[in-house]
């Protein structure tokens, strides 16, 4: 096993994350691909936890990769890095006051570069775009659900919202109301998915529905969103996938781009949730024909890294990268409706691939400038 010594004559990179009973958290295949990627491009990478980010010390203990090892980590130490990389996997972890002592330290220390120092929330990520000229028309109208007429507001703008919960993730308690005019009245269906089941509430007005709502949500933060008429393929609603990343020169760029369609009972297109991978080009070709699908993947390309400028500018902290929902319109008008800072892996293998790849070649260009706090 190489000396500390011999570990620091290398850029170090950390990848931060919490255990629990001696066992990391997260995904530990990505670790593996990004601590081998390091070591082919001579860096050296390593898994660490809150507990063991201890900025007073010379040394650190974290995990390296051995494929002689049953679990394919070996526990030793390290100096202190150059770069994190904040993996930490779950909200309520890093939102614990230890996680949160050591990111600030990281902030503050001009030793070190972190990067994605913290989870979005969905209203965070809405009043920051809606600041710039820029980005501000790709949003769907938002509010928070606080009162029943931030719900009735967004029905003048078509017969159906998304309940979202602001910290939600991979489309987890996501429900959809849906208007229906009769006559001079109106009726109403809130669309929950269980278990892999769709359930179905009508009600026969707008209070009813209110009030069946707040025992859905109860004391958590939700905002309601406009409802938008996503282009379907063999009947599903589908959206766009886009994994944005900076490169080996700090600068943003575009990994990958997939597509999902809402599975038979989902109201989201998320994979969890029954969702299924698609290829962009293919639904895009089946509603638009190859000319516009071409047109409308390249504006998606487009949009993806104005939203990742945006949000890094407003958030006031150093991002490397997120993956992004871009839903498309029967129309072919693009949303923007989602980034995520922590983002789950894609299933797709070139973009799995790159975005290992994309990661490494950050963190050595970090690892290569001087902080600045």
């Amino acid at each position: 096993m190489p000396s500390v010594q011999a570990y620091k004559r290398r850029p170090v990179i950390a990848i931060l994350t919490v255990a629990n009973r001696n066992r990391l958290r997260g995904n530990l295949q990505y670790y593996r691909e990004l601590i081998k990627e390091g070591h082919s491009r001579k860096a050296t990478v390593f898994v660490t936890t809150v507990g063991n980010l201890n900025r007073s010390q010379k040394k650190i203990i974290g995990y390296d990769y051995n494929r002689r090892k049953k679990n394919g980590f070996i526990r030793t130490s390290f100096p202190f890095p150059d770069v994190v990389y904040n993996r930490i996997p779950e909200r309520k972890d890093e939102k614990r006051p230890a996680a949160q002592r050591e990111i600030r330290s990281c902030l503050r220390d001009r030793r070190v570069h972190l990067f994605n120092p913290f989870f979005f929330d969905k209203w965070t990520q809405y009043k920051w775009l809606s600041r710039s000229s820029k980005t501000k028309h790709f949003i769907p109208a938002t509010k928070k659900l606080l009162t029943l007429d931030s719900l009735v507001s967004l029905f003048k703008r078509g017969p159906l919202v998304y309940i979202k919960p602001v910290s939600g993730k991979a489309g987890k308690g996501i429900m959809r109301v849906e208007r229906k005019m009769i006559g001079a009245g109106a009726q109403y269906r809130l669309i929950k998915q269980e278990n892999g089941k769709r359930l179905i509430f009508k009600f026969t007005n707008v209070s009813s529905l209110w009030r069946k709502l707040k025992g859905k949500t109860g004391r958590r933060a939700y905002i309601a969103q406009q409802g938008i008429a996503l282009a379907r393929f063999r009947k599903r609603p589908f959206d766009l996938r886009l994994l944005v990343q900076k490169n080996n020169k700090g600068k943003w760029s575009i990994s990958g781009i997939g597509a999902r369609s809402a599975g038979k009972a989902g109201i989201t297109t998320h994979v969890p949730r029954g969702g299924s991978i698609q290829d962009p080009k293919k639904l895009l070709n089946s509603n638009f024909g190859a000319a516009k699908a071409n047109k409308i993947i390249g504006s998606s390309r487009k949009l993806a890294l104005i939203v990742a400028k945006q949000i890094e500018r407003a958030s006031a902290r150093t991002l490397g990268e997120m993956s992004m929902d871009i839903g498309v319109e029967t129309n072919g008008r693009l949303w923007f409706f989602e980034a995520n800072s922590k983002p789950m892996r894609f299933d797709e293998a070139g973009i799995r691939r790159r975005s290992v790849q994309r990661i490494i070649q950050y963190c050595l260009y970090l690892a290569k400038r001087k902080p600045s706090k």
